[in-house]
């Protein structure tokens, strides 16, 4: 996970302290990381949630399969896998 720091004044912070202020957000990283994604759709950077949530899957997969390889590691078959930790 990466970290990006946001410095907000003005009319935006504002804003953001409103939102946490009547409850809508529990933080105010939760109102930026929901404008975000608002912005995300708005821009047609992705359709649906299902389309965010099939790419991380994908990004998550991509990176075990890596880490896997640099150990030497393998997959084992889900069969495989239920006999041994059952």
């Amino acid at each position: 996970m990466s970290e990006t720091l946001v410095r907000l004044e003005g009319a935006q912070e504002m804003v953001v302290e409103k939102l946490v202020d009547i409850g809508i957000f529990k933080t105010k990283s939760e109102v930026i990381r929901a404008g975000i994604l608002e912005l995300g759709k708005d821009y047609g950077v992705f359709e649906s949630v299902k389309d965010i949530e099939r790419e991380l899957v994908e990004r998550k997969i991509l990176k075990e399969k890596r880490e896997m390889a640099r150990k030497g590691e393998k997959y084992i078959s889900e069969e495989k896998a239920l006999k041994k930790y059952r």
